[in-house]
């Protein structure tokens, strides 16, 4: 049996008295999308920075069945763990092929802007097979600063997969985009996942969520209330409540029953 790419089990965040992450479960398969969603607050990114060791935690988390728990951030991403941030830090002045040799080479940063400047940047079979599997083969030697911020998203993203990784973390990587952008991105996504990468996927583009997704989870106040498939999800009446409010949940649900 394949061992799954991500699994974490518990995990558990206090800020003093204050619970952000109750009790949560998240289990990711190899080529598999978990999107993650929840209002505002609801404790998305605290358990992003969770599994990637940036916050401690109570509970376990596993990489390819291998227990991760006590591993510092730079451990796990060594072992298949990679991750976005919602705010992009790009190298502005390197070429987007630069840009992913630094995030491929794990020398060490110094080392690899070193490569990247010189024009021999490391692993360039995975920095090729990432910029085509996510449409910027074209952009390849086009500085950061010059791209529009869907381009950036991208380059984010393929920064994340250009050390292979077998699992990552996208904290909403659809910040900002347009609706074509949106959804151009998803597909994007969907390829990668399908070729083979695990994925969780938070995002407040719930469109973006749902339509790329193959499991669902969502949070409120740092507890999941409903797990499903897509379809299940849209019709959760405890979803549509956190989103919509009560009445307009009551709303959705009357409908969907005279359908």
């Amino acid at each position: 049996m394949t061992a799954l790419a991500l699994q974490a089990e518990g995990l558990s965040v206090h800020y003093g008295g204050v619970a952000a992450l109750k009790n949560v479960d998240v289990a990711v398969a190899p080529g598999q999308i978990v999107g993650l969603i929840g209002p505002n607050g609801a404790g998305k990114t605290t358990l992003i920075d969770a599994i990637s060791g940036f916050t401690p935690a109570q509970g376990r988390v596993a990489l390819d069945g291998r227990d991760v728990t006590s591993c510092s951030p730079h451990v796990r991403a060594r072992r298949g763990l990679a991750r976005t941030w919602q705010a992009a830090e790009l190298f502005e002045d390197l070429t987007v092929r630069e840009n992913l040799a630094v995030a491929a080479d794990r020398e060490g940063l110094w080392r690899s802007l070193w490569h990247a400047l010189l024009g021999r940047p490391p692993q360039m079979a995975s920095i090729h097979d990432v910029m085509e599997l996510l449409g910027l083969e074209r952009l390849a030697g086009v500085e950061i600063e010059e791209l529009s911020q869907g381009q950036r998203k991208l380059v984010g993203v393929a920064r994340a997969l250009a050390g292979r990784p077998h699992v990552v973390c996208l904290d909403e990587p659809a910040a900002g985009l347009d609706t074509s952008e949106s959804r151009e991105l998803g597909q994007r996504l969907r390829a990668v996942a399908d070729a083979g990468t695990g994925m969780l996927l938070v995002d407040h583009d719930m469109g973006l969520v749902l339509n790329v997704s193959d499991h669902v989870i969502v949070l409120e106040f740092g507890a999941v209330i409903a797990s499903g498939s897509p379809e299940e999800i849209r019709r959760d009446p405890k979803v549509l409540e956190a989103y919509l409010g009560a009445a307009a949940a009551d709303e959705a649900a009357r409908e969907e029953a005279g359908a």
